[in-house]
């Protein structure tokens, strides 16, 4: 059997298509389809069924698969073993953070780790999509999210908690609010989705009034609304992670809201990856430290999920 035939099935199952598949691997499509119809003429058995859009393993499509996988990850393997011996580590990791928490929190850890490794390389992409993930674009990913996909290896990097807060001089002009119940009355500033969940939210504060929370200002740019809440425009409701430091200055007051009555907005932050992919050791490094990184910030235990 070729080896190479049997890596190409294994691209191709993991792109989701074939014309995925031919971009992961520069070349046409067409080629990628006439190398699968070789390997299936010669041994005789479907291994794809295709439609125009997707393709589904057959079962013995699938079996190839895992076969194929754990040889080319053993090959990549036994290279960086070779490749790396005697050397410091070196590499390049690909990785997707989030532009709110990558940039507020990540960016320090991540020139910390290439000051501690200057044989590693890093391409960073700020985005929110998990689409490049999927597609093999970059190795792994870091999200903000309540559940992660359950497709992907998640190792959680602990919990992002909501608070309320505002400048100090808006604070002492008075009228702040301690509740759900009274946001109504002052400028709201927080994210889109945030919003979303406090509209909701002022449905069913009270009894049989409904509360309208209306933000003054929503982004999906966490250093713009940062600024606007330092700058005094209006209370914000926004993860702890972006209003850290502002808190610890006093160039931002927290406002006594009841303890819990915001943990309906809590989220989660996962390292995320495909559990098919062979990590090298420059990957698995960068994971670890990252998930240090955040232990230390008070994180929740680390751990697969």
């Amino acid at each position: 059997m070729n080896l190479a035939n049997l890596s190409l099935l294994v691209d191709i199952i993991e792109a989701g298509n074939l014309s995925k598949a031919a971009v992961r691997l520069g070349v046409s499509r067409a080629n990628v389809s006439q190398r699968l119809n070789q390997f299936e003429r010669e041994l005789d058995q479907q291994l794809l069924r295709r439609t125009t859009r997707q393709i589904e393993p057959t079962e013995l499509g699938w079996k190839l698969y895992e076969h194929g996988r754990a040889i080319r990850q053993e090959l990549l393997a036994a290279t960086e073993s070779v490749s790396s011996l005697g050397q410091s580590l070196q590499g390049t990791v690909r990785l997707s953070v989030p532009s709110g928490y990558g940039q507020l929190t990540m960016s320090s850890w991540l020139t910390e780790f290439m000051q501690r490794y200057s044989g590693v390389t890093l391409e960073v992409v700020f985005d929110n999509d998990i689409e490049d993930l999927l597609e093999g674009k970059v190795d792994f990913a870091m999200r903000v999210m309540t559940e992660p996909p359950p497709h992907l290896v998640a190792r959680n990097m602990g919990p992002v908690h909501y608070v309320a807060c505002a400048a100090p001089a808006l604070a002492q002009a008075g009228g702040m609010p301690s509740s759900l119940a009274q946001l109504h009355r002052v400028p709201l500033i927080t994210s889109n989705l945030t919003g979303q969940k406090l509209r909701l939210a002022g449905h069913h504060v009270g009894s049989s009034a409904q509360l309208r929370i209306e933000p003054r200002l929503m982004s999906a740019n966490f250093y713009f609304l940062r600024d606007a809440v330092l700058q005094g425009l209006g209370v914000g409701i926004v993860p702890d992670y972006m209003v850290r430091e502002p808190l610890q200055r006093g160039e931002l007051v927290r406002l006594p809201f009841e303890p819990g009555s915001l943990d309906f907005l809590s989220t989660n932050k996962y390292l995320l990856y495909m559990p098919t992919r062979y990590q090298t050791k420059a990957i698995a490094t960068l994971i670890d430290f990252l998930l240090g990184k955040a232990q230390e910030q008070g994180a929740l235990p680390d751990g697969p999920r």
